[in-house]
């Protein structure tokens, strides 16, 4: 009886070696969809429900900071915001030295925005439209306070780094990173360059 050219023995390493292709398969992670006006609609809802969530906790001034940390740090970018507001220095600093001022740059830029949003006690945000800017996404969202004129906070986002995060803001026109530039290139200036100093001082800033 001929044989089906199409029959392929089964045999103990063609076994083994289907059972470790499949493996192989599960292993790799899926790539996650592509960033679009929507996710980054998504994303940054979601952020603004946690940070209204900590302007009407109730919270003292000191807990509000960590809990904007937290927040800072889940859907910020900021080893990207931290290089960018280093600016040129960000080239000849080492790995170390990058990984300590992110670090510290963390906790800097929290209380000192985290001093920003605390003005919004009483009030909320909301996301009101999205759309495309060349490679990223901006986000378009309205603040309401108590007593004042509604004004507009943008968020700009990109997965660039392999997850959905923003990595820059823009309250009331005031660009987030092109502000820090500024602000740590002068406080590095006046520390003579050193990234080392600027680092511990930043722990105490904001």
């Amino acid at each position: 009886m001929a044989h089906d050219a199409r029959f392929i023995p089964l045999t103990r390493r063609s076994l083994i070696a289907g059972f470790a292709g499949g493996a192989m398969a599960l292993a790799i992670p899926r790539r996650a969809a592509a960033l679009d006006v929507e996710s980054a609609k998504v994303l940054i809802g979601a952020l603004v429900n946690d940070i209204n969530g900590i302007i009407n906790s109730g919270a003292s001034e000191s807990a509000m900071y960590g809990q904007f940390e937290k927040v800072f740090s889940k859907y910020a970018d900021v080893p990207i915001i931290a290089q960018s507001a280093l600016g040129i220095a960000a080239r000849s600093a080492s790995a170390g030295q990058m990984k300590a001022f992110t670090a510290a740059f963390q906790g800097y830029i929290s209380r000192k925005y985290g001093s920003r949003f605390r003005e919004f006690v009483g009030g909320k945000i909301e996301v009101v439209g999205a759309r495309q800017v060349k490679s990223f996404y901006e986000v378009v969202s309205t603040a309401y306070l108590k007593g004042q004129s509604p004004f507009e906070v943008r968020w700009q986002v990109s997965d660039k780094s392999g997850r959905d995060k923003f990595f820059n803001m823009i309250i009331e026109g005031v660009n987030m990173v092109a502000t820090e530039r500024t602000e740590i290139g002068a406080q590095l200036d006046q520390r003579g360059g050193n990234l080392d100093q600027l680092t511990a001082d930043l722990k105490n800033l904001g």
